[in-house]
């Protein structure tokens, strides 16, 4: 008889999400289950990225202390009330090796003793009553909840003829040598395709790289998923007229011949959509990949979003139209896609503590974790001050979670940290907080027009670091924002002033404005600072 087991959690992947989320759920003391496809963690880590080397970095040697600091710097350590283990003890790689992560995240689960059942593959989720998931091996698992920590299982595939007869990231030969005076086409404009691209340079004739939109560089847009430049050597041999090229346009036509070569109609955008076919020997899709709901039964199946690659999901990281399903890891960067860094493990580890958080709440009656401030405007402004001077959470997913300084009706002050933004909102209204009247929200964000600006161009001009308003800055800074409950729109807002260093601790400079613009607030419902 096969195996069935009950728990009130299932977490579906055992990459870094599914540990992370296992972690807090273990501490919690919960029942709870990860099923993971592979014999190890980190099955995706074993193929991916393809030429082995991850765009997340890896700054062992920083010149802070502050534990909590130092993961600004370190992308790929999980989090633990023991802060161990840590990936920067395992290479000094700025940009490290997969195998190296590999190895650390079988160390992470056995550290902490997670609970994961290895070579186990759902083949089917059903929701009779309770979530059913059952394996290719014929175990079964029953779950009050789910937590699908995935990651991309398929790739994705656009709609373009002939594009079936295209060879895949996931699936092309890694073996430079095979494309030695080859003309190459590799259709996507992302780390993926550039990191192929710059692999084959030294032995390709040709490579072009195509792809709709123009070209981002996350130095630029501050989105860590846009091109990185461990990854753009290759824009050096197209600008510097090297045989190579990056195309503007879309893709319509793939004809592969009987010899095996390729002919490819583009429409380029800077030319009006001239189309133009072009020859080459090998066609390589680099397009991304997508959540696969296929496991899913009718009953249960999530609305998908964004060209069906990811689940829709609202503010607590719960399927929009299946109650009890809820998303960890890269998927959940559907809330803020190309915005912040949900997608990536240096800001999705936050996320699935802020999950666990809401879950906390929402099934076991344990209020959000706050601590209680002195009820004057001068303690509001220490506590702000002290926290993005020393958050990580907030320092990466900028703009995206927030601290809250949640004001009583009788004046008191409490201090949450690390609540998404769009769920706070909610559930201050909702009343899930507790009796508030008002509150501010405390994020670290870049100005409105950060991506418009090179810079590397001085006659942009940057603010003043003497400056006490902030307002001109689009560099990463601190904003808070206050609101009355139930209000859709802050009736204040206040930026301090973005620094060289993220050292927003001057007196002059930083707290003072802060304070001014906490008192115009506060002085009216806090007792304790009135005269």
């Amino acid at each position: 008889m096969a195996a069935e087991e009950s728990v009130d959690y299932l977490v579906v992947g055992g990459g870094p999400a599914g540990l992370q989320a296992g972690y807090f759920l273990g501490k919690a003391g919960r029942s709870y289950l990860i099923v993971e496809s592979g014999a190890a963690p980190g099955t995706f880590f074993t193929r991916f990225p393809r030429h082995r080397t991850l765009i997340s970095i890896n700054k062992v040697h920083t010149s802070w202390d502050d534990p909590e600091r130092k993961m600004r710097t370190d992308w790929n350590s999980l989090l633990s009330d023991e802060h161990a283990p840590l990936f920067t003890t395992y290479t000094e790689r700025y940009f490290p090796a997969a195998d190296d992560y590999v190895r650390y995240l079988a160390d992470y689960a056995a550290t902490h003793r997670l609970r994961i059942r290895y070579g186990t593959r759902v083949a089917e989720i059903t929701r009779p009553g309770d979530f059913v998931a059952r394996a290719e091996d014929g175990s079964v698992y029953r779950a009050k909840r789910l937590i699908m920590a995935t990651g991309y299982t398929r790739a994705y595939v656009p709609d373009i003829e002939g594009v079936e007869t295209a060879e895949r990231y996931d699936a092309v030969s890694t073996d430079a040598a095979e494309f030695t005076g080859s003309r190459v086409l590799i259709i996507g404009r992302g780390n993926s395709a550039f990191e192929t691209a710059d692999h084959l340079t030294e032995k390709a004739a040709v490579i072009h790289v195509a792809g709709p939109g123009s070209l981002k560089l996350a130095w630029q847009t501050h989105f860590v998923g846009h091109l990185r430049a461990v990854n753009n050597n290759f824009l050096d041999t197209y600008q510097l007229k090297s045989e190579n090229a990056v195309l503007d346009g879309r893709i319509l036509r793939i004809e592969r011949h009987a010899d095996s070569s390729y002919t490819v109609a583009v429409s380029f955008a800077r030319v009006n959509e001239v189309v133009k076919e072009i020859r080459y020997d090998r066609v390589i899709l680099a397009t991304g990949f997508r959540f696969d709901a296929s496991v899913f039964a009718p009953e249960c199946r999530p609305e998908m979003v964004i060209n069906d690659r990811f689940p829709a999901q609202n503010d607590a990281w719960e399927s929009t139209n299946v109650p009890d399903l809820y998303f960890a890891g890269t998927i959940t960067q559907a809330r803020d896609f190309k915005k912040s860094t949900s997608g990536f493990i240096h800001g999705f580890r936050y996320n699935v503590r802020a999950l666990h958080r809401i879950l906390e709440q929402r099934y076991h009656h344990h209020s959000w974790p706050a601590r209680a401030l002195a009820g004057t405007p001068e303690a509001a402004t220490d506590a702000v001050i002290e926290r993005v001077n020393h958050t990580s959470a907030l320092f990466q997913l900028f703009g995206f979670l927030a601290d809250a300084v949640l004001v009583g009706p009788d004046g008191t002050l409490r201090y949450c940290e690390e609540v998404p933004v769009a769920h706070l909102h909610r559930a201050v209204a909702d009343g899930r907080f507790g009796d508030v009247d008002s509150y501010a929200a405390v994020t670290l964000e870049y100005g409105a027009d950060h991506d418009l600006v090179n810079p590397f161009d001085v006659s942009a001009g940057r603010v003043s670091q003497q400056s006490t308003t902030g307002l001109d800055g689009r560099y990463l800074h601190p904003v808070v924002r206050f609101y009355r409950t139930g209000d859709d729109e802050p009736t204040g807002e206040h930026h301090l002033t973005e620094n060289l260093e993220n050292e927003w601790d001057s007196e002059d400079v930083h707290r003072t404005p802060l304070l001014r613009f906490l008192r115009t607030r506060l002085d009216d419902r806090l007792p304790a600072s009135q005269p």
